[in-house]
């Protein structure tokens, strides 16, 4: 990689061994783009992202939506001729994002948050307390209150959190991988 100073190719080598792809490898060949289905809404295309980081543009790219709007589905990683799995990219992006005070859309990692927290607390998500707590923390109480009303009406929002056997075993897991 032709890099213009050693900040930029700090920025790339920290990213590749964050998120253990060999992004080094991509030729830009789009496959990942071309079946990502938050394209509509982010930025940059994921291609766009992997090619910013190859070029050490680590402002733009921890700047960017795309990085939070990537649903984590892997199939880009399934379509990668070169077995680059963007998505373990974007996290490793979100997590220096985070680390670097950098995080542009605050509602997504709020509902990130909010959804681990429910799975640390009851051992699975809690649909209900989730949302209240998201709600109250974003500030947007009523945007989509007939959506919730609506399921709770059905029975798909319970009031009381269903617990598993095995919350132990979560809490191990949380334990273990919180920094």
């Amino acid at each position: 990689m032709g890099f213009i100073d050693a900040e930029k190719r700090k920025f790339f080598n920290e990213v590749r061994e964050k998120s253990g792809q060999p992004i080094e490898l991509c030729y830009q060949c789009q496959k990942c783009a071309s079946g990502c289905i938050a394209t509509g809404y982010a930025d940059f295309y994921p291609n766009e992202i992997i090619r910013l980081v190859q070029l050490g543009q680590k402002e733009r790219v921890l700047n960017s939506s795309s990085i939070w709007i990537c649903s984590s589905c892997e199939t880009c990683g399934a379509r990668c001729p070169n077995g680059i799995n963007t998505a373990e990219v974007m996290d490793a992006l979100k997590e220096m994002a985070i680390a670097a005070g950098m995080v542009k859309e605050k509602n997504i990692n709020l509902f990130h948050n909010t959804f681990l927290n429910s799975v640390r607390s009851h051992g699975r998500v809690h649909e209900t307390s989730m949302m209240v707590i998201y709600k109250i923390k974003s500030g947007d109480l009523f945007s989509d209150m007939d959506v919730g009303l609506e399921m709770f009406r059905k029975g798909k929002m319970p009031v009381l959190p269903h617990r598993i056997k095995a919350r132990g075993k979560i809490k191990d897991i949380f334990s273990k991988t919180t920094h």
